[in-house]
């Protein structure tokens, strides 16, 4: 009985031990995770013809950050320390979503979202846009970066996935996320038609899926429309077009 007793004093001082070491950990994964956002939003920059010209006449070195309220499309002024994914999971600042709504399959989505901005004159000349969903083995996490009309695509970076490797993995290799920019993401009817199709792609609302990969295609392709409409950034854009940046 007493070795039962102390094995299970062991156990408990172990697990106690590396709750506080995870928890203490938490804000260094947090920065680092966000560190390598940053870097890579920054090469997506680089990669756009011009833009980096454009933010040097400018007199800025990276976007203007800023919090949007989901569900009315109203930014709102402060956006430092906010973090979506912990958000998401908290009740008090998350929304539960429809299962017919969830067709990026997050169960829950933060009320408050981030937005990157970059505006010469009063006049928007690029938006990018944090986005997540699941994929086939992993929540596979972008950055979305939409050209002054708010409908076309100006790049697609994948920031975070674990995907099959050499299969859903090419996601994110530049090959394929070369394919994105100039898609369309609506038609004229306002329709979201965005897709990753099996084969290659015949209209401009089409990218090319990866061979073996179908359902990591899926996930990407819902992942975007899940965003890019009413339970997402919609409300948001439709407001950013209409009004401008106010």
């Amino acid at each position: 009985m007493k070795a039962l007793g102390l094995a299970g004093l062991v156990a408990l001082a172990s697990a106690l031990t590396l709750s506080t070491a995870a928890t203490a950990l938490r804000p260094r994964q947090i920065a680092n995770i966000e560190a390598a956002r940053q870097l890579r939003m920054q090469a997506m920059v680089d990669a756009l013809p011009g833009l980096r010209a454009v933010m040097e006449e400018l007199g800025v070195t990276e976007l203007e950050t800023r919090l949007v309220d989901l569900a009315t499309g109203r930014m709102l002024a402060e956006a430092q320390g906010h973090d979506p994914e912990t958000a998401a999971r908290d009740p008090e600042t998350s929304i539960a979503l429809p299962e017919e709504a969830d067709i990026a399959g997050l169960e829950r989505r933060e009320a408050q979202a981030l937005v990157h901005l970059l505006e010469r004159d009063g006049a928007v000349m690029l938006v990018v846009l944090p986005v997540r969903g699941a994929g086939y083995q992993s929540t596979i996490s972008a950055l979305l970066a939409l050209e002054p009309d708010l409908n076309t695509i100006a790049a697609l970076t994948v920031t975070e996935q674990a995907e099959t490797p050499g299969l859903g993995a090419r996601i994110e290799s530049e090959a394929w996320q070369a394919l994105w920019p100039g898609r369309q993401i609506a038609d004229e009817t306002g329709a979201i038609r965005i897709d990753v199709v099996r084969g290659q792609a015949s209209t401009p609302y089409e990218v090319d899926g990866i061979s073996g990969a179908t359902r990591t295609g899926n996930g990407v392709a819902d992942m975007i429309r899940f965003w890019m409409g009413p339970w997402g950034y919609g409300p948001f854009l439709d407001r950013l077009g209409q009004e401008g940046l106010g």
